[in-house]
């Protein structure tokens, strides 16, 4: 199975992750401008790319899960979803960039699952853990950059974005808790692939966090 970090593969697979209102796509927009002159200059691309989404069948996926009612599925039909999708993604964007020695960098992967279904929604790690075995093998990013932040806060951002993928979003606050539970407890259990940013400062800040954190794990040399 293809994997970003066999040795002599050129290719890194970045990952962003955190709960609503973290500022996570703004973010990846910003890093990806700077990852993008660092790589140019080594020969490299920056392939850019989300979830759930990020190839034809998955995108249609998104639809069902990120709009509509906050109970139109059950946890584990959630996670199904969730986990089908991103079979597709790797399949038709992830893989084929990472096995052309590109870089890939993501909003959202795999412990969006663990957190909203696993944590957030009660699944429990088990059950999402065999999904993602099923659907990944051993594959894993190299790094995670968790954007952490107070829920309340979050969610006042992410409130004000008055955006129509708010299914998540209109969730009580009792799941947003546990979600943010779940990404930090996530962080805790493999430090060597999450990287936590503290995501409760203006833009600029965390952007260089996140620069700082990215550079540090993976040798880059990453100019503001």
């Amino acid at each position: 199975m293809p994997t970003a970090s066999i040795p002599g593969h050129r290719g890194r697979f970045i990952t962003l992750e955190g709960g609503e209102g973290a500022g996570k796509s703004t973010q990846l927009r910003r890093l990806a401008e700077t990852l993008r002159e660092a790589l140019r200059a080594r020969g490299l691309e920056l392939v850019t790319t989300r979830e759930p989404g990020g190839s034809p069948g998955a995108e249609e996926i998104r639809g069902l899960l990120v709009t509509g009612e906050t109970g139109r599925w059950s946890p584990v039909t959630e996670a199904l979803l969730h986990t089908a999708a991103r079979r597709d993604h790797l399949e038709r964007t992830v893989w084929p960039a990472l096995e052309a020695g590109n870089w890939v960098l993501c909003d959202r992967f795999f412990d969006s699952t663990m957190a909203y279904q696993g944590y957030g929604l009660g699944l429990g790690r088990e059950l999402v853990e065999t999904l993602q075995t099923a659907a990944l093998g051993g594959f894993r990013p190299d790094l995670t950059l968790i954007l952490d932040i107070d829920v309340e806060t979050g969610l006042r951002r992410a409130v004000a974005r008055h955006g129509g993928e708010d299914r998540y979003e209109r969730m009580d606050i009792g799941f947003h808790q546990r979600l943010r539970d779940g990404f930090l407890d996530i962080a805790r259990r493999e430090p060597e692939r999450c990287a936590v940013v503290d995501a409760d400062a203006d833009l600029d800040t965390v952007q260089a966090r996140i620069r700082d954190a990215v550079a540090g794990r993976l040798g880059l040399e990453l100019t503001p």
